[in-house]
């Protein structure tokens, strides 16, 4: 869903190399967010890259990486603590700031969803921040360590077995995680909260999304995942985190400008890269797919690009009545249109121009008006020859022209 995702890489704490991916929006940015993930997770799982991606489609470049010795970063996992990667964030930020533009948004998943409330304070370019699964005290991490935290304490360190993988863990880990106080630095925050949590979450309790919602000061929301689990492993669940997020993003951050700021408009048209046929659009302020039905090889995601003319015939058709039916002062109630469209063969199109006519298969676009008030047939003949004045209804039945041209980079191949 992501228009474009560009692979960085930065410097952390210790100077290794983070692995990162910057998810772009199609068109301006409204605005930079900085996405935290999970203990011992990484910037490519599947509720990450969902986020970014949706937070993408609404004009919010993401990025997400990984911390120090996890996923594709540099650095051993062993050395690293809370407070690294609290450091690990605060470069990221600091990249962000000097080679894009500052974090406004700060998202974090379990023990990320820790480290950006840790840190929220901190950076004063930062207007909102939301977290997934949250603990509410980050020695609650230790819980994963099961019966190896007694070795770690005793011995110094050991070897752990999380998610199928084995990770060292050293005594400074646990000690570190244990002295922080995470609901202090929350009291003091004073940024707008986002809540997500699921209830039946098993890794991280419901409890602690009420204890860190009590610490917050206003203003402060909370959204349940219901069914979802830690990981938010379904894609569904996924889906609904991110668009909640977007949502409720929207309050705190500035929109896209509108169409009519600029003399000469237009509507810019990217592939996502997900599925075949894909799209994300923006024309001014709105963000929406074009897609393909599923039985055409889409994704279903979007109106197909007939669609979006049926729209533009519809949404045209009902707004030339309304300006007709305010300037006669006629009571139609509101109005709606229904559009269809098909290809027929010319010569069975009995209303169409001889021109038209002579082609060998058309474009038809099947229309009926309705009207809430009773109308006579008088006035429905007349809403007929009203509705044929529509500028997209001129367009459509007159020879339109397309200029086209390429940009971009010469290859210097033939």
């Amino acid at each position: 869903m992501t228009a474009k995702t560009q692979k960085l890489a930065f410097k952390g704490h210790s100077g290794a190399d983070l692995a990162a991916r910057l998810d772009l929006p199609n068109g301006p940015v409204r605005a930079y967010a900085l996405f935290a993930h999970c203990f011992t997770c990484s910037k490519d799982l599947l509720a990450a890259r969902r986020i970014a991606a949706e937070l993408a489609r609404a004009g919010i470049a993401v990025l997400r990486f990984d911390f120090t010795g996890l996923g594709s970063s540099e650095g051993e996992f062993a050395s690293t603590n809370f407070s690294t990667n609290l450091e690990d964030l605060l470069s990221a930020a600091t990249f962000l700031e000097e080679h894009y533009e500052a974090p406004s948004v700060l998202i974090g998943h379990s023990l990320g969803g820790a480290a950006v409330l840790a840190i929220a304070g901190r950076l004063s370019s930062v207007k909102a921040v939301a977290t997934i699964g949250a603990p509410a005290d980050t020695a609650h991490v230790l819980k994963n360590l099961g019966a190896s935290l007694e070795s770690i304490q005793q011995e110094g360190e050991a070897d752990v077995s999380l998610g199928g993988r084995q990770f060292r863990v050293q005594r400074q880990f646990v000690e570190d995680v244990r002295a922080h106080s995470l609901l202090d630095a929350v009291a003091g925050m004073r940024k707008p909260l986002l809540l997500l949590h699921a209830p039946l979450d098993e890794i991280v309790g419901i409890d602690n999304a009420t204890q860190i919602f009590l610490a917050a000061k206003h203003p402060k929301s909370f959204i349940s995942l219901d069914q979802g689990d830690h990981l938010l492993t379904d894609p569904e669940d996924a889906s609904f985190a991110a668009s909640a997020m977007c949502g409720w993003l929207s309050r705190y951050l500035p929109g896209d400008e509108p169409q009519g700021t600029v003399p000469v408009e237009h509507v810019r048209v990217m592939e996502t890269g997900q599925g075949k046929f894909q799209n994300a659009v923006q024309a001014g302020r709105h963000r929406l797919f074009a897609d393909e039905p599923e039985s055409f090889g889409g994704l279903d995601t979007g109106p197909s690009p007939y669609d979006f003319l049926s729209i533009a015939l519809g949404a045209c058709t009902t707004m030339t009545l309304r300006l007709y039916a305010d300037r006669k002062k006629l009571d139609l109630g509101r109005i709606s249109v229904d559009v269809s469209h098909d290809k027929v063969h010319a010569r069975d199109c009995a209303d169409c121009s001889e021109a038209a006519k002579a082609q060998g298969r058309i474009d038809r676009f099947e229309r009926v008006i309705e009207v809430e008030k009773p109308a006579s047939s008088e006035l429905r003949e007349k809403l007929i020859e009203i509705a044929g004045k529509c500028p997209v209804h001129r367009t459509l039945e007159s020879v339109a022209h397309v200029h086209t041209a390429v940009r971009g980079e010469e290859s210097g191949a033939e």
